[in-house]
């Protein structure tokens, strides 16, 4: 398992493809290399369904002649030398049209420091231990009253990472570790049941939830759910419990996409500076969380990463940005590029959270006559260049101030820059996905139910 976590073979392969790239004619290259590692166990009523375990190293290189640039990926390091693979991506590139934004990050902005994010958890479990956590998480389901059936159990484990070599000076790498257990209850018999579930996602086994406490919520949640009702269409507030508002976030991640700006396709892509939600909003983007579940030291072209505001004071501050959206834009990159193997870096966010506000989630439900408390979302229905939003929900209607009763087959529906602007969030943000949010409230949207 050791040689797992051991990357200098990574970097040597890395290397001399940047090395063969230029000998055969690259004014620029790049090479990444990926290693992942994954094992899982999925089981239903007791019995395993499925157990997987997979390793894998792929190596893309990425070569520049002039503007010109052509990516190239592989499995197969053993087989095809490095020049001859180098050779091919520059013969690529020479045939390429002209990219006039394409390019490696400017040295200045390469990271130097490597900060210890404490990513790795050296103890991977094997299968069994997989297993008992599934079995765990599935026991505590099934004995929740109400509760009728499993809809499945899992847990899973591995490593992930990669190495970056680039022609203009830059050698880096870096290795994490992820856990995973969930549980999916079923509640009700016949045409009267019900499902929900509940997860847990960290960087350490030592930081996952309890599977006993994950089984237990699931099934807590499906029965809660039993005999929902149908609701009028009106317009009225919307609450969206934290695993359902993240996706507001993620929603704005997408908005401020340079590669969405740049296109044109984005209904934020002239609103830099602008205030966009409420004052006081603080929406963060973090790499270099420690343990976070998408954090690293460097992004994909080599630049640094940092803590950064998006949204602060409820002001966008800046979008998304690699090298290439950034030329495009006029702008500087904000160390957000991401990539596989087979592609050139685009711009993607790390660790997303949007602060937590002052009041409790039962403050921001308590003045409500009549409106609808979100538990789940079903569906894309986002226009990310209008904003226009239309999602399936599902979760409790509230009435005179209280959670009164399940509610399902409803549509809540806006517009994203309304939503924003009259986004309040709750004080309690917990930390447990990629992207998190406290519990939030909107106002004036349309629910569309009978």
């Amino acid at each position: 398992m050791s040689s797992l976590f051991d990357q200098s073979a990574l970097v040597a392969i890395a290397e001399a493809l940047v090395a063969a790239s230029r000998r055969a004619g690259a004014d620029a290259a790049d090479a990444v290399a990926v290693r992942g590692v994954s094992q899982s166990v999925e089981l239903r009523e007791g019995t395993v369904e499925e157990s997987a375990r997979s390793e894998e190293d792929n190596v893309g290189l990425r070569v520049l002649v002039g503007r010109r640039q052509a990516v190239v990926s592989t499995n197969d390091h053993a087989n095809e030398g490095v020049d001859a693979l180098a050779a091919r991506a520059v013969a690529m590139a020479r045939a390429a049209p002209e990219d006039a934004f394409a390019g490696l990050a400017d040295p200045d902005l390469l990271a130097r420091d490597r900060p210890d994010l404490d990513l790795i958890d050296p103890d991977i479990p094997d299968m069994r231990a997989l297993e008992d956590r599934a079995r765990a998480a599935e026991a505590a389901g099934l004995a929740v009253a109400g509760v009728s059936k499993s809809g499945g159990a899992a847990a899973s484990a591995g490593i992930g990472g990669m190495v970056l070599v680039t022609s203009n000076g830059f050698v880096g790498h870096y290795l994490g570790s992820h856990h995973s257990v969930s549980m999916q209850a079923i509640a009700g018999e016949g045409t009267a049941m019900e499902r929900d579930y509940d997860y847990s996602l960290a960087v350490h086994a030592a930081d996952l939830e309890a599977p006993e406490a994950i089984g237990r919520m699931a099934g807590e949640r499906a029965v809660r759910r039993l005999n929902p009702r149908k609701v009028p269409t009106q317009r009225a507030p919307v609450v969206y419990h934290p695993r359902a508002a993240g996706s507001l976030v993620s929603h704005l991640s997408a908005a401020i996409n340079g590669s969405a700006v740049a296109r044109k396709t984005s209904f934020l892509r002239d609103r830099l500076n602008d205030r966009l939600f409420p004052p006081g909003t603080l929406i963060i983007d973090d790499p270099l969380r420690r343990r976070g579940l998408r954090s690293h030291p460097f992004d994909a072209e080599g630049v640094a990463g940092r803590r950064r505001a998006l949204i602060e004071d409820g002001v966008l501050t800046t979008f998304l940005l690699d090298c290439a959206t950034a030329r495009e834009l006029g702008m500087a990159t904000t160390g957000h590029a991401q990539r596989g193997v087979s592609s050139p870096p685009s711009p993607g966010a790390s660790n997303l959270h949007l602060e937590a506000g002052e009041q409790a989630p039962d403050a921001l439900i308590k003045d409500i006559d009549q409106g609808l408390y979100v538990t789940d979302l079903i569906g894309m229905g986002v226009n990310m260049v209008t904003g226009d939003y239309s999602r399936g929900a599902a979760g409790f209607w509230i009435e005179g101030g209280e959670l009164a009763f399940p509610v399902s087959e409803v549509t809540v529906a806006g517009n994203l820059v309304d939503m924003f602007r009259s986004l309040q969030a709750a004080n309690d943000l917990v930390f447990r996905y990629a992207v998190n949010a406290p519990t939030v409230r909107v106002e004036g949207m349309t629910i569309a139910g009978l």
